[in-house]
């Protein structure tokens, strides 16, 4: 089956002979996959990472913007927003293969932001200052006014990140996810439309922004936690993060098949890695452009 096929390239990424980048595999998105799969099978209820009763949870859905074009060329306009994962009560796929919609019903909307050595990614285009941050709470207010489900009737409506306890510990993320910066972009980005998107801004960006909990959440605590009831399963995430870790630095893998490639894939566990790994040589998120 091609499946089997599929399986043996990934197995090959932990020798470090894999015919393409072992981050295709050792990425923060299959790490948050593999986090909230355990959640949602294991997790508590009311826990931040748990779907509620009812919900789910999906990775890499494309959120709705108030700020899609108006007509070809639109100088203001950005494409939807794509989200690492989302839990809550929502339809994928309704208009486009991933696109994401509320449940006219819905009490749960979260939003998860997953990053390892990345900052929250630059502005669009024709907003250089709109951050990922004001974007992602702009994208979960006009997702609840396009099935007309105001903020105050959810019972949680969040944005959270989960990176790295020592980028979270640098205060990398502190200026981005302050409800007043998030604010000030959005209002100028509504500014731009020259009163088109202030009704918007008045009636479902700010009480979404009242309402909305921003969170962080580190890799090592939500880990942790996994290992206190699974040891097994925790084990076995603190080492696919020990390599996410490392194959994401930059230079850390070389050409398939080589010396070099095989000796760094055998020794990335988590906790062979000292404080210099978690030290990145560049800040920027590769997948900045595509966003």
């Amino acid at each position: 089956m091609i499946t089997d096929r599929i399986k043996v390239m990934l197995q090959a990424c932990e020798v470090g002979d894999s015919p393409f980048p072992p981050t295709v595999l050792f990425h923060e998105n299959w790490l948050l996959r593999l986090v909230l799969a355990w959640f949602a099978d294991r997790g508590e209820e009311g826990h931040p990472l748990v779907p509620a009763p009812g919900a789910a949870w999906f990775s890499e859905a494309w959120l709705a913007s108030a700020f899609l074009p108006r007509y070809r060329g639109d100088p203001l306009a950005e494409a939807r927003t794509h989200a690492d994962g989302v839990l809550g009560h929502f339809i994928v796929g309704d208009r486009g293969a991933v696109d994401l919609a509320l449940r006219r019903d819905a009490a749960q909307f979260v939003v998860i932001e997953a990053k390892l050595y990345g900052r929250l990614s630059p502005g669009v285009k024709n907003a250089p200052f709109y951050d990922q941050a004001a974007r992602s709470v702009a994208c979960i207010a006009e997702t609840l006014r396009r099935v007309n489900r105001p903020a105050g009737r959810m019972d949680e409506l969040a944005f959270r990140l989960v990176a790295p306890r020592a980028r979270i510990d640098e205060g990398v993320f502190v200026t981005e996810l302050a409800p007043a910066s998030i604010r000030e972009k959005v209002l100028r980005r509504v500014e731009g439309y020259e009163g088109m998107r202030d009704e918007w801004f008045r009636d479902w960006f700010e009480p979404t922004l009242d309402r909305i909990e921003i969170a962080c959440f580190s890799w090592e605590d939500l880990i942790d936690e996994i290992a206190l009831y699974d040891m097994i399963s925790g084990q076995q995430l603190d080492s696919f993060y020990g390599r996410c870790l490392h194959f994401n630095r930059r230079g850390a893998w070389p050409a398939p098949g080589t010396t070099a490639g095989r000796a760094q894939a055998i020794a990335p566990g988590h906790a062979a890695l000292g404080p210099d790994d978690l030290r990145p040589e560049s800040t920027t998120d590769p997948r900045a452009t595509a966003r």
